[in-house]
């Protein structure tokens, strides 16, 4: 069967209706563009204002800081006046402080020993009371037989005006005092004293409770035993065994009485 030739009218007309699927195409992508931006536009109004709290607490907020942190020595002339007060950093401050704290309390130390030192002069150059001072101690040593009897542990009569005059210098400071017994290595055995480890530590408490008496500070005080353990001269002749025989004070230039013990 013969095909039908096409008609030149029908390509005429075909091609004159190509423009129909170009004006299709861009309605649909303008449809589309309009859509887009009709979404874009149409913000969550409850997200909106979150962000716009938040963005407005950060750019509204005080500063926490009004100057650079230091690092290093601090320069007064590099701080710049943020506010009306200005606090410089205590990175220099606190080992001045310190330092000042330290000088205060030695010179209160070298005080304490001179007042000792007057007081007890007649004694000293007796030789039964002696006087020693370093950095951060005075040692005052007290002969046995200047507060208590043999084999005694409560104070004679003498010993109170002796410790009265130790807790008159004291009384104006704060501090730390360890009292110290020693005894000689002659054994001890009697109900009250099983050894002398008692009795060295028994006389060292009967100071302390003098010293509170006298309105020294209990916290400052401690008292410590050695009994015959730590000699200061030979226990075979009788002037070394009355050497051994003593009471120390061991007057602290700090405060705290733990600190002072370690």
């Amino acid at each position: 069967m013969r095909r039908r030739r096409r008609q030149p009218q029908d390509d005429e007309l075909h091609n004159k209706e190509r423009w129909l699927i170009s004006y299709a195409d861009f309605i649909t992508l303008l449809f589309a563009f309009f859509v887009v931006m009709y979404s874009v536009s149409s913000v969550n109004e409850g997200k909106y204002k979150v962000l716009s709290h938040t963005l407005t607490g950060v750019f509204n907020a005080p500063p926490r800081s009004v100057i650079p942190i230091a690092v290093g020595e601090y320069d007064p002339k590099a701080v710049r006046n943020v506010g009306e007060d200005v606090i410089p950093p205590a990175v220099t401050e606190a080992p001045r402080n310190a330092n000042a704290d330290i000088e205060a309390r030695s010179e209160a130390l070298t005080s304490i020993a001179d007042r000792l030192a007057l007081e007890f002069d007649e004694l000293i150059n007796e030789g039964v009371v002696t006087l020693e001072t370093s950095d951060e101690w005075i040692e005052l040593s007290l002969r046995n037989n200047l507060l208590f009897s043999s084999g005694e542990a409560e104070p004679k009569f003498e010993a109170f005006a002796i410790i009265e005059k130790i807790a008159e210098v004291l009384g104006g400071h704060d501090n730390a005092v360890r009292v110290e017994g020693f005894t000689d290595n002659l054994p001890i055995r009697t109900g009250q004293f099983p050894s002398n480890w008692e009795l060295s530590t028994a006389r060292a408490a009967a100071v302390i409770r003098v010293l509170n008496a006298e309105g020294i500070d209990p916290q400052r005080l401690a008292a410590v035993g050695y009994g015959e353990f730590q000699p200061v001269a030979r226990n075979d002749t009788p002037a070394g065994r009355n050497r051994n025989r003593r009471v120390v004070l061991l007057i602290s230039r700090d405060a705290s009485i733990r600190g002072a013990m370690r």
